[in-house]
Order: C-alpha cells, then structure tokens, then sequence
C-alpha cells in the first residue's frame, strides 16, 4: 500500500496496518462518493452495517464530478475513515458502493455495487473524458445509467450489481444495454423508504418550517441545470419575478413558501450565493431548507410543489402531493422514462399570472391528500398506465432487507441476525418565519364580528380587496426609513434579553422613536407577544395576547389589534372578550389582557 506515499492511510488500512490496527480482521466495504448528491444515497445505506464488528466501512471520493464543494466536509462528517482515490484503488476491499458511474470505477479492487442517486434513470448526460469510456459521438447525450456509454468499460459492465427500484427500468436496462442486464438486482429505493416511514411525523415536519394553522406549505423545487426551474438557459428566465411574487402575491398568513435546490447548485454555486441571489425572497418569508438533511421532511410536510424535471417533483407525485411544472420539458430527459412520462403530463406554471389563483386551482384538484398512504399523482390512473406511487419502487418499504442481503452475499459473510433497518428522518429544527420585509395588510370588520386580515410581503402594488390598510414593518427591516411610515412596528426575542431591556421598556421607546407607530409589539414565542398601543399618557397600555401554543403568526394578531383599535374599538371589549381574527377559512382566537396597569417611563434618547 506504499508505505511513504504522502497522505495515505495507515489505520485501519495502509503500510503496516496489521501493526496498528485494533480490530484487523474485519471485511472491508468502500463508500465510493462522486459528490454530495450521490454521498446522500450512500448515506442512506450506510447504517445497514450497523453492530457488525466484522465490518470496516471505509470512504473515498473520485474527484471526478465538477462538484467538489462540500465532499471533504461531508466524508469527514460521516466518522467513517476517509482514503485518497489512488490508495482506494490500490486496497483489495471485500465490496464497494457508489452511487454514479463517473470515475475510474472500473480500476477498483472490489466487487462494485452501484445505486442510483435519483428517482431511477432517466436523464440524458453525455460521458465524461476518463479514457475509459466510449466516446461521444455527436449522437443525443446517452441515458445516464442506462447505456453502453457508462455501463461498459472494454465491453463489460462496469459494475458487479447494478440495483434498481422497479422492473420498469430493467426493461429499458435490457432494451439499451442487454450487456449488463444480468448485473441487476431489483432491491427497491431506500430514499423513498425512508420517506414513507416519515410520514406519521408530517405535522411535527409542518412544526418545525412554521405552518401555522390555517397555512399552506409551497414548496419551491429546482434540480441542476440551465433548463431547471432555477436555470437561466430557457427562453425565458422566470426566476427573478416567480421569487418575490410568491411571498408577495399569497397571503402570509394563508401560504407558507420554502425552497429546496439540489445540491448541485448548492454547493455548484456556493452557499453564500444562494442566500444573496434569494435575499429578497428570504426577508418575504422564504424558507431555504438544508438540501442534505431536510428535504425529504419538507416534501413529506408539504401541500403543493412548485417543480421541475428533478426527482423530488416526481417524489411529491409519488406522495400524492400536486406538482406544478415550473419549467418546460428540455431534450435532456429519456422519453421513454416514467419521469418524461410523469412531466408530460403535470400542469404548468403560468409564470405571469396571478399566482394564488393558479395554486388554489392545483390544490383543490383530485390529487391524494399528502401524509396519507400514496396515491397516483397528476395524470395518473387507469387510463394512463401506472403513476408515480406505484414506478418509483415495486417493493416499498423492503430495500433495507433487500441491499442488505445483497451487500452480505457479496462480502461473503452471513447477516447479521437482527433485522435490516434504515434511520429515521430526523427531525429538523424550529425555524420561525421571521419577516422583515415590510407587510402590506389589508383588514376587514364583516357584520358576524372578528376582523379580516390578509398580510403581503413587500408587495410591489397596493393588494387588491376592500378593507383598510396599514403598513407593519420589522425592527430589523433592511431600509430602516421604512420604520418612520409603519402603524405598527415588531420584532422577535426573547423576554429576558437584556440587550432590549425586556419588551416593557423596548415598546416604550419604540412609540416614543416613532411617533407614527400607533403599535409596538414584542414576540415572545410561537404565539406569545406583549403589544404596547399609543394613548393618553406617553407610554401607553401594555398588552399580552396569547394565541395558544401552537397559533397563528403573534405579528398577525397584532395587526388585528391595530385594525380594532382603528376602527374605534376599545381595548376593554378585547378584554372582556378577546380577539376573532380571520385568515382565509381559518379562525384564531387570542386572548387579551393588560401586562402592566402601570406605565412605564422610555429611556431619554
């Protein structure tokens, strides 16, 4: 294993590593990662040599993907021993496992099993120059996965075993490439196992992005390359207007929009970037949610998704959950796959129309409930052949026991006795939607009591509808000007945040700062705030209004307290009574009561 090459290995594997190592008996398996997207399907499997001291998992990168960003960090999290390609080709290991067919696969000292990093395979990707494939040709770019030009290497196949998830695409495996049709081996998608044993767990998933009662969760879904929805190689670059439109056409308190980008663009484009390109978006109420750990508990979470070609739109079908094509169909798909199928057939996206209308249309179609058992998705049915819920895996719920013998027939060694399971998802943490855009809010007080409320983020025009109208900005808003013009002005922390000098005082400066302020609220928690209104004495009246523990946005009571008192209300009738607000279809009842009868004096500034 050349003792003095720099950087090598030497535990557990390497120069002398009978030596050193503790435990040198062990079966060797290598996690053979491109980059972070197909490093997440190895993740996937990796437990399944959990408990088994007869195992040493290892871990290598090809360096063949033009996606490097991100690898090293990710192996390195993994625990698992990490090894330089060149020392990984020279080591005889007892199996190894990838996830794409780039690289020098060929050259390993191992059985190789490859997994597929998607939905199957079903786009066209033209071979890269390793010197061990077969040329392009100037031909369409070959289906990746399925044809001659990555499965063989001097005409034979490349892999040991090549799993699939349905027969579906052995069919295609045997019609394009018939060579390496005996290499198959149908073990179901673990990816889509882990997601549906998740799915009990979809209002805890709802929790942690913050939908609140009466929202509807919008995912937003880009795969990587110029004609996806995050592309800009379209006749059209839709991108920069569907962005703000979303957090600033649907209601907040009626929709709420996160956005999951494929890891190729993640890490392709650098995470900083991304956050700059969507910072607008992100001030509206943007949710950006981890394309490595929490992407399959925002589908499982979601209500809709606004998609492309990628594999989490035809997962959303799968789920049962509506799909909206938001970019066209490019040549880069295989025509023959049950994707192409699937976008073929999916309603498209308007990009220039009001957008509500169009996802209220999508929402109230015939498409199972998500969190449910899955269902066909869009275009799906009898007439159609089999949908999404029945192609993306013929043994669901089966592939941890399925690899797992798989993976122990190759090393040689008996299973372990305990049964073969995958991790659950975990749960992602709490992420409260903070605005700090400016909201637009539209109040209405019906004749059957409560009042109406309809918050915009940083709308570019008045909103539409009857009722009155108030600005609320956040303290933290990017233009602080904005703060001089707002009725109402909040912000999020904690009670005893010594730096604010507790909601009581920082409501009192904030009245006295702005003096066209008639609103100063803090909020306390999920749907806690203490809201001090403008009166006859300097300070005010200090009020707590508490939604419950799980309520709507507190910001969102606040500017139903402000429409009452507007309205020429009385804080004694919420006191007595409360508040009624109404968001869409959805009630909320807060209850009012007065924090301090005394009024407390604001700092000199």
């Amino acid at each position: 294993m050349g003792e003095g090459r720099a950087g090598w290995l030497r535990v557990p594997v390497g120069a002398d590593a009978e030596r050193w190592t503790t435990r040198g008996r062990c079966r060797l398996v290598l996690f053979v990662v491109h980059n972070v997207t197909s490093a997440t399907r190895l993740l996937d499997v990796l437990p399944l040599f959990r408990d088994d001291l007869r195992v040493q998992s290892l871990i290598t990168c090809t360096g063949s993907s033009p996606f490097q960003a991100g690898v090293a960090e990710l192996m390195a999290e993994t625990g698992v021993p990490v090894l330089p390609w060149e020392q990984a080709l020279a080591l005889p290991a007892h199996l190894a496992i990838s996830a794409s067919f780039g690289g020098r696969l060929p050259l390993l000292d191992a059985p190789l099993t490859v997994l597929s990093h998607g939905v199957g395979y079903n786009k066209r990707l033209a071979t890269p120059d390793t010197g061990h494939r077969t040329p392009d040709t100037g031909r369409p770019s070959p289906v990746f996965g399925l044809s001659p030009e990555w499965l063989l290497a001097d005409g034979s196949p490349v892999a040991d075993a090549m799993v699939l998830s349905h027969p579906e695409q052995l069919d295609r495996l045997r019609a394009a490439c018939p060579e390496a049709a005996p290499t198959a081996v149908i073990a179901g998608d673990p990816c889509f196992d882990r997601i549906l044993a998740a799915l009990p767990h979809r209002e805890r998933f709802r929790r942690a992005l913050d939908v609140r009662p009466g929202q509807r969760l919008v995912l937003l879904n880009s795969t990587w390359n110029p004609d996806a929805l995050f592309g800009d190689g379209g006749a059209d670059d839709v991108l920069p207007s569907l962005l703000p439109r979303l957090t600033a056409e649907l209601p907040a308190d009626e929709y709420r929009v996160a956005a999951v980008l494929h890891p190729n663009i993640w890490h392709g484009h650098g995470p900083g970037q991304i956050r700059a390109w969507l910072d607008r978006a992100r001030r509206g109420g943007l949710a950006l949610v981890d394309p490595l750990e929490g992407w399959r508990q925002a589908l499982i979470a979601a209500d809709a998704v606004i998609g492309d070609a990628g594999s989490v739109s035809y997962y959303a079908a799968a789920l049962g959950v509506p799909v909206l094509m938001g970019a066209e169909p490019s040549d880069g798909l295989d025509a023959a796959s049950p994707v192409a199928a699937f976008v073929r057939r999916a309603p498209r996206l308007s990009p220039y129309a009001p957008l509500r209308a169009q996802l209220d249309a999508l929402l109230n179609g015939p498409v199972s409930a998500p969190g449910s058992r899955p269902g066909p998705g869009p275009g799906s049915g009898p007439a159609s052949g089999p949908g999404p819920a029945e192609l993306v895996s013929s043994v669901p719920g089966e592939a941890a026991t399925l690899l797992r013998r798989h993976f122990y027939r190759l090393i040689g060694i008996p299973e372990p006795d305990e049964p073969a399971l995958l991790d659950p998802l975990p749960l992602p943490p709490y992420e409260r939607t903070v605005r700090t855009a400016p909201l637009r809010v539209v109040t209405r007080l019906p004749p059957n009591g409560g009042i109406e409320v309809s918050r915009y983020a940083d709308p570019r025009s008045e909103p539409a509808g009857e009722g009155d109208a108030h600005t609320a900005v956040h303290e933290d808003t990017l233009d602080p000007g904005r703060l001089a013009l707002a009725d109402v002005i909040f912000r999020d922390g904690a009670a005893d945040d010594v730096r604010f000098g507790g909601p009581e005082r920082w409501t009192a400066e904030i009245l006295t700062r702005h003096p066209h302020c008639s609103v100063a609220a803090f909020i306390t928690g999920p749907g806690t705030c203490l809201a001090r209104v403008g009166g006859t004495n300097s300070a005010g009246t200090l009020l707590r209004l508490d939604g419950g523990a799980w309520a709507a946005d507190p910001a969102l009571h606040v500017s139903a307290l402000h429409a009452h008192l507007a309205a020429g209300g009385k804080v004694e009738e919420l006191t007595a009574a409360g508040l009624t607000v109404r968001t869409g279809r959805h009630t909320h009842r807060v209850t009012v009561t007065i924090a301090d009868p005394a009024p407390v004096t604001p700092r000199a500034r």
